[in-house]
């Protein structure tokens, strides 16, 4: 059986997918999850919307996705024991730190690895299965075939999204948000960076603008008409944390009918909030089609034109129904600037007030619109009504029990109700007697029965044996009815908690050292330039990215970017592991080096008072010192895109000829095309904490990473990071026109 996993923001999201056939729902709590800006859920509710689902068999995941610090850690387990004892269902966790505590300490809770970890590989599979992963969420760039192969390679449980947003960058890769508007991905807190107005300038030709547009703003994704090839999948997830009740409901009940085989309108698709649709790299969509430039907002269907305006009012020819209550879209002379018209009043072209519309009507607009301009409905208040009517209604899905009541005169009455392997028998008070006018009936016993209105069940088969002139009150019923459904409930909502214990983590013991640097660079020339310079740890073409990567065989050290290159190269290769693992955490430091990679790169979202308490966590827990490498130079990559803006606009090739950034209205951000068509986008400024290396121990490898840099200006900064090694009171090397210092000094997150 394929689950239908549907998102809750809210509390009547979440009865709105139950209403409309969730198997299962995802919600996050106040913190710690990865939509912190959803209203969320808390401690004091979990419990009875837990039990609520649970007793009509639908499972509850929690989001723990986030990146956790060393001084949250012991609030998060404390967490996590909560939400054992309300006993979820599985919680979906980005940190190693803490999906091995929950491993480990809660076995029979079902430990999801979040697509933030960017698992899209089988050996990535490998590794947290290893661990006691059970279920992944894949990256959602993961094309279907690659998906079938892990599932035969590895069995393990796969889950990945079927329909809503997608974002331009692998998840969990995204710095974009963080570094500009210091509200970090990782945290839960994106600011949406991707929907924003964006021009492709090309750098060669003095900084020409090529294009203005939404150029990162990515379609929703539609699995509607190829679900069918996913039987293999094991759960359907839905996105929409942030969206609406009507929203959730609407799209689950959809995806229900398609995956039950029921008659669905595919059309009422674009009745809901959507930015047009994409099949999504899920089923290999082409970079030329996979974005909207458009709009990134909701897009709505198209309904008519405007015929004329007079004043306040326009004339509307309508292809499709407008109703009283319902949002429109009108376009306008300028391709980004929308127009939104909130139907209040409507009348009929004889100036008669109306409340529905098939071909003509007038409706207020305060502003001018031009003559044949589009009309699009944005918000379907039928449609809308009659989604939320279900949930409103309480049209949850009713369980099959099965009743049998005994009545014999002398002998006290019983029900026994059963729903699968669980039983409640219950008695009556007294013993049933003779009636003396009428007795009861079948009839009257079997409509008491049925009488389970506010109850997750229907009664499927009821026997009933009795005397023919036994006498019992239709209120006795009822109570029989009442308490043995209390009775039922209260031992399907007991489960055990398996308790396990933390694992012993065995680390490689390691002594600080002198510094030592490492160089990441980009090219052949600045390859040659770092080994005239005698650096000896250079990153070029032992570089394995953490998505979409090649694992080619390699002689000396690696740095990897994912856990599928820590899995593939660790019995083989001195592994680097690189900042794209997130990590910022001393146990998280440790789960790695057990593992037996060599050294770790911390991230690019940790400060120096987190750094140094990470640094003193490690050495207080495994009696030995971490070995870390810390970048301290470079361009942050801020997006790593299986999407191709040059593709998509019919630029294919250009990048071999020309450089290409990204202009909003602030800054611009270098963009670099790789080979395998993929890009990089990178921040407006460098990274540059060379006159902070003297405050900065514990960390012995420090990394220069060389993006677009020209070889003159290169040499410049190894120089300067190698006379700041010789001598702390050197002048400084930050400028405030081109450099940051990242997240060292503050704390966004």
């Amino acid at each position: 059986m394929h689950e239908l996993l549907a998102p809750a923001g809210t509390i009547e999201a979440f009865y709105s997918a139950i209403a409309n056939g969730a198997d299962a729902i995802y919600l996050g709590l106040d913190k710690y999850n990865a939509r912190a800006y959803a209203a969320n859920f808390n401690l004091d509710n979990l419990q009875e919307l837990t039990n609520f689902a649970h007793l009509r068999n639908v499972k509850i995941y929690v989001t723990i996705n986030t990146i956790v610090y060393d001084e949250e850690e012991k609030d998060v387990y404390q967490l996590i024991d909560r939400l054992a004892q309300i006993h979820v269902d599985g919680i979906i966790v980005q940190d190693l730190a803490v999906l091995t505590y929950i491993i480990s300490r809660y076995p029979s809770i079902k430990a999801v690895a979040s697509t933030q970890m960017g698992i899209d590989d089988v050996e990535g599979t490998k590794l947290v299965q290893e661990l006691g992963v059970r279920r992944v969420v894949y990256a959602r760039e993961t094309p279907l075939d690659t998906l079938r192969k892990i599932k035969e390679i590895t069995g393990i449980e796969v889950e990945t999204f079927i329909h809503g947003a997608l974002c331009v960058s692998y998840s969990g890769n995204c710095l974009m948000s963080s570094m500009i508007g210091e509200r970090s991905g990782n945290r839960g807190r994106c600011a949406g960076c991707c929907r924003r107005l964006y021009t492709l300038v090309d750098i060669e030709d003095n900084n020409k603008a090529l294009t203005k547009g939404y150029l990162l703003s990515m379609k929703d994704l539609n699995t509607a008409n190829f679900i069918k090839d996913m039987d293999f999948v094991d759960s359907f997830k839905i996105e929409g944390r942030m969206k609406e009740p009507a929203y959730v409901g609407a799209v689950t009940r959809l995806y229900r009918q398609i995956i039950d085989q029921e008659q669905v309108d595919k059309r009422d698709f674009a009745k809901v909030f959507n930015r047009t649709y994409t099949k999504g790299f899920l089923n290999k969509a082409d970079s030329g089609e996979i974005t909207n430039l458009e709009k990134p907002n909701n897009y709505g269907y198209l309904i008519g034109a405007v015929e004329k305006q007079i004043n306040n009012k326009i004339w509307l020819s309508l292809n499709e129904i407008l109703n009283k209550g319902d949002q429109i879209r009108i376009e306008s002379d300028n391709e980004f600037e929308e127009i939104s018209v909130p139907v209040l009043k409507m009348f009929d072209y004889a100036a008669n007030e109306i409340f529905s519309a098939a071909k003509n009507a007038v409706i207020y607009c305060q502003v001018p619109v031009k003559i044949g301009a589009k009309v699009y409905k944005t918000k379907d208040s039928e449609f809308i009504d009659k989604t939320l009517k279900n949930s409103e209604n309480k049209q949850y899905k009713k369980l099959p029990v099965k009743m049998e009541f005994l009545a014999y005169i002398g002998q006290t009455t019983s029900l026994k109700i059963r729903f699968e392997n669980f039983e409640a028998f219950v008695l009556g008070e007294g013993k049933a007697e003779i009636s003396k006018t009428t007795p009861v009936t079948d009839e009257n016993i079997t409509k008491q029965l049925n009488k389970l209105g506010g109850t997750p069940y229907t009664v499927d088969e009821l026997v009933i044996k009795k005397d023919d002139n036994v006498f019992l009150s239709l209120k006795a019923i009822n109570e029989l009815r009442r308490v043995a459904i209390e009775t039922l409930n209260e031992k399907r909502l007991v489960r055990e908690v398996a308790l396990g214990f933390e694992q012993t983590i065995h680390v490689k013991s390691h002594q600080l050292h002198e510094t030592i640097l490492t160089v990441e660079v980009a090219n052949d020339l600045q390859y040659e330039a770092a080994k005239t310079l005698g650096v000896k740890h250079i990153y070029y073409r032992n570089i394995i990215n953490r998505n979409n990567a090649s694992y080619i065989n390699m002689e000396d050290e690696v740095l990897v970017g994912g856990l599928g290159g820590v899995q593939h190269y660790r019995h083989t290769n001195p592994v680097v592991a690189d900042y794209s693992l997130n990590v910022v955490n001393a146990k998280t430091v440790a789960i790695l080096s057990s593992m037996g990679v060599e050294r770790i790169t911390l991230s690019h979202e940790i400060n120096i008072d987190r750094i140094n308490n990470l640094i003193k966590n490690y050495i207080d827990r495994f009696n030995t010192a971490p070995n870390l490498e810390l970048i301290v130079y470079g361009r942050t990559k801020v997006m790593h895109s299986k999407y191709c803006v040059l593709k998509r606009l019919n630029m294919c090739g250009a990048c071999r000829k020309s450089r290409f950034s990204l202009k909003d209205d602030f800054a611009s951000f270098p963009v670099k095309f790789n080979r395998d068509c993929t890009m990089n986008v990178y921040n407006s400024k460098t990274l540059n904490l060379i006159d902070e290396l003297p405050n900065i121990k514990g960390i012995n490898y420090f990394r220069l990473s060389f993006v677009d840099e020209n070889i003159e200006e290169m040499t410049l900064t190894i120089k300067r990071f190698q006379e700041k090694m010789r001598d702390a009171n050197k002048k400084s090397t930050f400028n405030k026109a081109s450099d940051t210092h990242g997240h060292f000094f503050n704390n966004p997150l």
